[in-house]
């Protein structure tokens, strides 16, 4: 059986612009739906190929309809359009979604004629992108291809992500919670899975208005930040400062209210002006203006405040599920998910043993979720797989005729057997930045390994030499260290964790290391690493060894082998564009080192 699971919608970016302003250069460029447009391909319940549509368009965060990652994850199989079962769809918009939505807008507490307007705009929304006559239409229009309906499974957008965080997780039985900011007309659910059945806890239901991902949203638009987009930026600024005392916590005390176990509320939630409604609050509340906001000490307190309300809430939801099952693994998805310094406290101090956080977790994962949930419903065993690396591949033919292309601009060498791992690491021993680009392009919003860039973290300004001559972002942003499975405790106070393979928590580096990797250290003495092992990446394995031999440090810098704004490299085309476009050292394409002339 063949299942393509998929996100996107081609009429996106238009029908949000016409109907609530949203352009593709306002600050809400990434709050459409079907944002992290991607493809999967599942065979026989293998996963075999899925790529994000930004890597092939080369627009980040992109709700396009994903032509080019679909017309690859074919490719890779050797089949067309019509050799796929089904289509897997990462939203479900059912006409009873329709008749609630058209309800809570009657009765909303506004004059009649915003109620028409509001549901004149609606139904153009749904007529035109949500529902599934549109999902059907947007399909043939993009692809050339007419899908009968019982070919199209729309799956609900929570159920995707938990589908997604089970093909990663390795658990059999679990705990779930899913949290982000908007399904379709909730935030979050809890439940758990067992005996393969999964059954949801309706009690811990959060609807979309009562967000904390929303919310959250909302402060990174209050510190001039892009919504959707920037939420580790106020993340990272919250390890600046010291968390209020929860009673002095602002958002604790005037906008979120705890309603009984697992449930919480937002003050402005039925407020008709939606999110923005929160801003003036966030002023009277935090004592903002239009001088103090952009202060860096402002946003740290603000964004220290944020991070504690973040963490009390997902605390306080997980609490009470812990309360309600006895299974004690706990799978988390949903873009709230990717918030790695709470993921980390959230396992610490609650009582579940276990706890994984995948790759996919935000909404790239809902086109593997979706197709993995379509697969199980068939009755099909899902294959375990545990690699983030299902993109795209180039042949050393293919790289060197990309850098035939350059040859005014770039001269390489090629070391064979594997002899560009030592070299590279010779390079890092020193104070170099180095394009890292191997295998086949790594799935999700993190670099993890194939699609780097690598430094010595030794230096420890090395993260102000990335920031601002490579990456060309904020200098407080911090980066993540690359560290051996086997050496990782040695280095990091991993807790109840024994391995983090996809960056999605964060460890307190020991005393003796702070200084030792000063570069992939954040201010408050943690980082989000990445462990990595001979089976999960052998080359980069290997460039560890070979690097903490040459100098008994035993992590590198990993960031994304991109510019801030852009798309993490795909092609080797991207890498040497992004190469000769900043101030990195020197470019590693596989096997040939490349350097600018």
């Amino acid at each position: 059986m063949i299942v393509l699971g998929y996100n996107g919608f081609s009429r996106a970016a238009e029908l949000f612009g016409k109907l609530y302003g949203y352009t593709q250069d306002s600050v809400d460029r990434h709050s459409f739906l079907g944002h992290d447009a991607a493809a999967s391909l599942f065979i026989d319940g293998k996963l075999v190929a899925a790529v994000e549509e930004e890597r092939m368009n080369r627009q980040k965060k992109t709700t396009a309809f994903p032509i080019n990652a679909m017309r690859w994850v074919l490719g890779q199989a050797g089949i067309d359009f019509a050799d796929v079962d089904y289509y897997a769809f990462g939203w479900r918009f059912s006409p009873e979604f329709a008749d609630d939505a058209i309800s809570r807008l009657a009765g909303a507490p506004i004059p009649p004629e915003y109620k028409f307007q509001a549901i004149s705009g609606f139904g153009e929304l749904y007529t035109g992108m949500l529902g599934k006559t549109a999902i059907l239409e947007d399909f043939a229009r993009n692809t050339g291809h007419e899908l009968t309906e019982d070919k199209l499974i729309t799956v609900p957008h929570h159920r995707a992500h938990l589908a997604c965080g089970r093909t990663f997780a390795g658990f059999e039985d679990a705990a779930f919670l899913i949290s982000d900011g908007q399904g379709e007309a909730d935030s979050a659910i809890m439940g758990e899975v067992r005996d393969g059945e999964v059954k949801v806890f309706e009690q811990f239901t959060i609807d979309s208005r009562n967000s904390i991902a929303q919310l959250f949203a909302e402060i990174t638009r209050y510190l001039g930040f892009t919504p959707n987009n920037d939420e580790y930026k106020v993340m990272g600024l919250g390890g600046f400062g010291q968390p209020p005392a929860r009673e002095d916590n602002p958002l604790l005390n005037h906008v979120i209210t705890f309603d009984g176990p697992g449930r919480y509320a937002l003050a402005l939630a039925d407020d008709p002006r939606g999110p923005r409604a929160y801003l003036p609050l966030f002023d009277e509340i935090f004592g903002g203006n239009d001088d103090t906001r952009g202060e860096f000490e402002f946003q740290v307190r603000v964004a220290s405040a944020a991070q504690q309300a973040l963490e009390v809430v997902t605390a306080h939801q997980l609490r009470a599920l812990a309360d309600v099952t006895d299974l004690r693994d706990l799978i988390y998805e949903g873009g709230v998910a990717l918030n790695c310094v709470n993921n980390t406290k959230l396992l610490q101090d609650l009582p579940f043993e276990r706890a994984e956080v995948s790759f996919g977790a935000s909404d790239p994962g809902v086109s593997i979720g979706a197709a993995a949930h379509v697969v199980r419903e068939k009755n099909v065993p899902i294959v375990p797989v545990k690699t983030p690396y299902l993109g795209p591949e180039y042949t050393a033919e293919e790289i060197v005729a990309t850098l035939d292309g350059y040859t005014d601009r770039v001269t390489w060498e090629e070391y064979a057997d594997g002899a560009i791992v030592a070299k590279t690491a010779e390079l890092l021993s020193g104070k170099t930045v180095i394009g890292w680009f191997q295998g086949r392009t790594e799935y999700g919003p993190r670099a993890l390994g194939n699609r780097s860039i690598l430094a010595n973290p030794s230096h420890a300004d090395m993260k102000d030499v990335i920031n601002t001559r490579v990456k060309h972002r904020e200098p407080f942003r911090p980066f993540a260290p690359i560290v051996l499975e086997e050496n990782a405790a040695a280095v990091f106070e991993l807790g109840k964790k024994q391995r983090s393979p996809y960056m999605t928590f964060v460890f307190p580096v020991k005393p003796e290391y702070t200084e030792r990797i000063a570069a992939a250290t954040h201010v408050d003495a943690t980082s989000r690493i990445q462990t990595v092992t001979d089976d999960s990446n052998p080359r980069l394995a290997a460039l560890l060894r070979e690097f903490t031999a040459r100098t008994d440090v035993p992590c590198l810098v990993n960031t994304s082998f991109n510019v801030a704004g852009e798309p993490v490299v795909c092609s080797p085309k991207d890498a040497v564009e992004c190469f000769l476009g900043t101030d990195i050292d020197y470019l590693v394409l596989g096997d040939h080192l490349v350097t600018k002339r």
